[in-house]
Parts: C-alpha cells; structure tokens; sequence
C-alpha cells in the first residue's frame, strides 16, 4: 500500500466501485459507521492511521488508488478497480 491521501469523494466512488455500504466499510475497517459517515460527508478529516485502515481494506477488495497526476499531468485524484489476473491453468 502506498497511497496514503484519501478524500472523501475517493472514499465513496472506492465503496460504489465495489458496491459496498457504510455499514460493510466499517466491519471491514473496524471504525464506527459514524467515522466512516462524517468523514464522506466532509463533516471530519481522520487520523492518518484511520485513513490508511480505510484504504488497506478497500485495497484489499481490489481497489486501486490514483494519485493526482499519477496518470496525466493535469489528471485528478481517483479509484477504479484492480484488473483481475487471469487464473493460471
């Protein structure tokens, strides 16, 4: 894991990509539903760890973090899935 800046827009398109509820977020994270709500709605910035817990469980369901720029110069920050790797046979 290396991305460690995490917005909440970020946060919410990574729970829609996998389909996922708040209350699924928080089980997988361990945080309280309402960490989870106040920080998607811009309502509280978390503790780096806490953002790091976030994006190590949504990595691990196979979301991919994008930096700003990481892909364009003039790209935005963003998510999108991890390419699944063809099972070998």
């Amino acid at each position: 894991m290396h991305y460690v800046t995490l917005s909440p827009e970020q946060c919410r398109a990574a729970r829609g990509l996998r389909g996922l509820t708040i209350e699924q977020l928080a089980e997988a994270t361990k945080l309280t539903r309402k960490t989870l709500s106040d920080f998607e709605n811009g309502k509280t910035t978390p503790q780096p760890r806490t953002l790091r817990d976030i994006v190590a469980a949504l990595e691990q369901l196979g979301v991919e973090f994008i930096a700003e720029g990481e892909l364009s110069p003039d790209g935005g920050a963003g998510v999108r899935l991890r390419k699944e790797k063809p099972n070998a046979v």
